[in-house]
């Protein structure tokens, strides 16, 4: 019995083993030439590859290493076509070498991928690597987003013989070249590692400093910055690099421990290269052309990018620990196959094994085909992730330019507020009684807060379709002369021709005057901004049967074609528009007019023009309010729209210090000015004004330093720091401009009206006393280098008209050099002062009295004679003034420490 059913038992063996799992035999030989890895960057491409390949059980991976030697490459090249590798792929050391070993392989019959860098000419199967040129574009372009002023740049290339090197150069200064705002100074080229950068950087620093440095990778980047940090100028030299790796030695890093600005992902595409390789094999159409994404990381989406590499590791490592498995699996189910191999004879466990070693093929079947659904799972995320985190990006960005451009009316109360929380902080708990003052500051301006973020509610109000209009009967060109009003000053001022065209007649609209006040005003203003000098702005209104037409032009820059569509949108900006907005104001005017069921379009040719259509008579509001020509406020309205008349503030400082500093504050906030004081006024002598009688007080002090606000109610600060700025009485003392106004437009006006220092409410009241501090010792400073240089004044230390005035007393002084009787008091006569203001302006600008510095010119002048002439010393002496030659002696010895004769020998 049991010897029949041995052949049974043997066929069945026979079977199993027939019928199991065969090793495959149509293999992929993949050739990798490696040009080295010594990098991080190179590591990650072969990770990279390794991992990709791993996905693809058929796929066999050589990777050789040429350690950048070219000679040695070529030969790897070589032996792959030796071999008969199925796809070739190689990373080109240089270009131009590696091309004819490159175009053998092709010969051969074997597809060539070239990643990263590129050969010379087209003859291979695919390239994939990101855009070099666009990388150098992009460093460009994001430091030209960064700058306000103009700059420096010094680039760090990698081995110019490698085509990233050169195309990322090419992008780089294409892009500079355009640019006004910086110049390239210097180039230095590198060898892609850090010691090539270290020599000519640390000899270039010792000449200049620039604003930016771009390097051509991360690695070099790193050796950019520890020169700079041994010329200690880390923290004033901005770098820009490329690779964007992740990890602790990586630009992502870098960038989060700001020692890198930002750094430019360039990916290493090792995973694409073996995906493209697969393709090829399987007679699929790849492109010859395969571009990389890339993209800048800094510190708005560094984290956001850390985060998503942490995603990526942790998925990855799971892959590889679910691929070790698998192949453990393998190598015991071979294991196992070669048992049953062995063991044959034993029919009873060569069945065993024979069924244990179907199941574990059906297992890693199962395996393989979840690591599959894993890896589509991944690149699903990965896609997803990519998309979330551009949306986040511009979603901030809308959001964060909205908000800035809505913060001015904020700034004054939250200035109030945040300096008395400081206070009430720093007296602590056992001193709150003392704060009563600070605690009536916070609770009176957080209720205009309140004030001012409902008004900041009718944007979101507008959004909903809940914004009401109160129209009433108006006279459209009462609107626009009103708006005209705002932008007549500032055409004069930028040269600008304004040009006016009304109906003879009235011209009356049923429109809410506040509404259509704004509309004007964002359309003027646009046109304004981008109308040049000598460009001109015309407005002319039209009146028809049933509408009325409103047409404004100007000469401007003009906005492109492709933008028109989008331009009424909120938070859009034009595309060749690269001032800073909120891109809100032509969303706004949009909406006002279409709520009064107008219109507004726009053309543009050589300029543009905005065309509003508004009808006329009020058929078409019936179904809002309308409110008469006149209306009648309430009493109780009245008086709560009536501005509190500002206390009087009367503060003089109970007893003049000598050692302390003249303060003037020039403010209309009564508590601000009272807060000022209480914070100041155990440094400074202060004296108020809120701005009716400032120029006469500043003549009458002439103090040391002046804090003056913009908006004042019978002045502007404008007109103030300018009137003191041109008289010679006061020109000399610093003003500190302390406003509200945070626009680029009232920065440059008051620079221009010659203040010295511009901040911005809310500010830090630490801040303010350390600018008070700095141009004090400033000034100080430059009146000792004056006191010490009396004939030079070519200084950018001082203002032009200070540079003036000590020349005019240079002039006088000069033209009476040989009168021993010219006094203080006829110099004084010449320049139309007092002596007393005179003595005063010579202090502050000079440190020294004006006794002295007549004096002083007379002993230069000396000094020079005795240098140059063969005059008698005690020609000498009458001749620049002196009544005797003894006295003269004895004044030069007392300055030069030596006596004029023994100057001369």
């Amino acid at each position: 019995m049991r010897t029949c059913y041995i052949p049974y038992f043997l066929l069945i063996i026979s079977t199993c083993i027939s019928c199991g799992p065969k090793e495959a035999k149509n293999h992929i030989q993949v050739g990798f030439a490696q040009a080295m890895s010594s990098d991080n960057w190179r590591k990650e491409m072969e990770k990279g590859m390794q991992v990709q390949s791993s996905l693809y059980p058929h796929v066999k991976l050589e990777i050789k290493n040429a350690n950048n030697n070219v000679e040695s490459q070529i030969q790897q090249i070589h032996d792959f076509i030796d071999e008969r590798v199925d796809v070739l792929i190689v990373s080109p050391i240089k270009s131009k070498p590696v091309t004819a070993a490159i175009e053998n392989a092709l010969k051969a019959g074997i597809p060539t991928i070239i990643i990263d860098r590129k050969i010379d000419g087209n003859n291979y199967t695919a390239y994939i690597g990101a855009n070099n040129m666009d990388i150098g574009k992009d460093a460009a372009k994001y430091i030209l987003s960064g700058i306000k002023d103009f700059t420096s740049v010094v680039q760090i290339t990698g081995d110019i013989a490698s085509s990233p090197a050169r195309e990322r150069q090419l992008g780089f200064e294409s892009v500079l070249k355009k640019s006004e705002k910086v110049k390239l100074v210097a180039t230095i080229h590198g060898d892609w590692e850090k010691p090539s950068v270290t020599g000519p950087l640390d000899k270039l620093l010792d000449s200049m400093t620039p604003g930016y440095i771009f390097a051509h990778n991360d690695r070099m980047a790193m050796g950019v910055w520890e020169v700079l940090k041994q010329h200690d100028l880390q923290n004033k030299v901005k770098i820009v690099g490329v690779d964007g790796l992740y990890g602790p030695n990586g630009g992502i890093q870098y960038v989060k421990d700001k020692i890198l600005l930002a750094t430019i992902l360039y990916p290493t595409g090792g995973a694409e290269a073996i995906d493209l390789a697969v393709k090829i094999v399987n007679g699929e159409f790849v492109h010859k052309n395969n571009t990389l994404n890339t993209v800048v990381i800094d510190s708005v989406n560094v984290d956001l990018m850390q985060n998503q590499f942490n995603k990526l590791v942790e998925q990855q490592n799971d892959i590889e620990g679910q691929q070790q498995v698998i192949n453990e699996q393998v190598k015991a189910y071979q294991s196992q196959n070669s048992m049953i191999k062995l063991m044959i004879g034993l029919l009873v466990l060569l069945l065993a094994l024979a069924l244990w070693s179907i199941y574990s093929a059906v297992k890693i079947s199962r395996s393989k085909r979840k690591l599959e659904i894993i890896n589509e799972k991944i690149k699903t995320q990965r896609n997803q992730i990519k998309k979330f985190a551009q949306q986040l990006k511009e979603s901030n960005d809308s959001k964060i330019n909205f908000f800035t451009a809505l913060s001015h009316e904020f700034k004054t109360p939250l200035t109030l507020i945040t300096s008395s929380v400081e206070t009430i902080f720093e007296q602590n708990k056992a001193l709150v009684g003392q704060s009563s003052f600070e605690m009536n500051l916070i609770i009176n301006n957080s209720k205009r807060l309140i004030r001012l973020i409902n008004e900041l509610l009718d944007f979101r109000k507008l959004e909903t379709d809940s914004f009401t209009l109160k129209p009433r009967k108006s006279d459209i060109k009462e609107i626009m002369e009103h708006v005209l009003g705002d932008f007549k000053l500032e055409a004069v001022k930028h040269s600008v021709q304004l040009k006016v065209k009304y109906p003879k007649s009235p011209c009356y609209l049923w429109v809410d005057t506040n509404a259509l006040d704004k509309v004007f005003f964002n359309v003027l203003s646009n046109a304004m901004k981008f109308t040049p000098a000598h460009g001109k702005i015309e407005v002319e209104i039209f009146e028809e049967e049933e509408k009325v037409k409103i047409c404004i032009r100007d000469t401007g820059i003009g906005i492109p074609q492709e933008d028109i569509q989008n331009i009424f949108n909120p938070f859009v900006q034009a595309s060749n528009n690269d001032r800073p907005s909120s891109g809100l104001g032509l969303y706004i005017a949009k909406q006002f007019i279409e709520l009064h069921k107008g219109t507004i379009a726009i053309h543009t040719q050589k300029g543009t023009e905005f065309i509003i259509v508004i009808p006329k008579g009020n058929k078409h509001l019936q179904h809002i309010k309308i409110y008469p020509d006149n209306i009648q406020i309430t009493e109780e309205f009245e008086n709560h729209l009536k501005p509190s008349e500002p206390e009087s503030i009367l503060f003089e400082p109970a007893s003049v210090q000598d050692n302390f500093s003249d303060l003037l504050i020039i403010e209309d906030n009564t508590d601000l000015c009272h807060l000022l004081v209480k914070q100041l006024k155990n440094d400074y002598n202060i004296y108020i004004s809120i701005g009716n009688d400032a120029i006469e007080k500043a003549l009458d002090i002439i103090p040391d330093i002046v804090i003056c606000d913009l908006n004042l109610p019978e002045t502007s600060g404008f007109e103030l720091a300018k009137k003191l700025k041109e008289d010679l009485r006061t020109s000399h003392i610093p003003v500190i401009v302390l406003t509200a106004m945070g626009d680029e437009d009232s920065y440059i006006k008051a620079m221009n009206a010659g203040a010295d220092f511009y901040i911005t409410k809310p500010f830090q009241m630490d801040a303010l006393k350390q600018v008070l501090k700095t141009i004090l010792y400033n000034r100080e400073r430059l009146r000792y280098y004056y006191a010490n240089k009396l004939d030079s004044i070519a200084s950018v230390g001082f203002d032009k008209d200070e540079q003036d005035f000590v020349k005019k007393i240079n002039a006088y002084v000069l033209e009476n050099l040989n009168n021993p009787e010219f006094s203080v008091e006829e110099l004084a006569k010449e320049l139309h002062i007092s002596r007393v203001q005179l003595y005063r302006k010579v202090k502050a600008i000079l440190g020294v009295s004006i006794s002295d510095y007549i004096n002083g010119v007379r002993l230069e002048k000396a000094q020079e004679l005795l240098q140059d002439s063969s005059l008698h010393i005690s020609e000498i002496a009458y001749g620049v003034g002196f009544s005797s030659p003894g006295y003269f002696s004895t004044a030069f010895k007392n300055k030069y420490g030596i006596t004029p004769k023994r100057y001369r020998n």
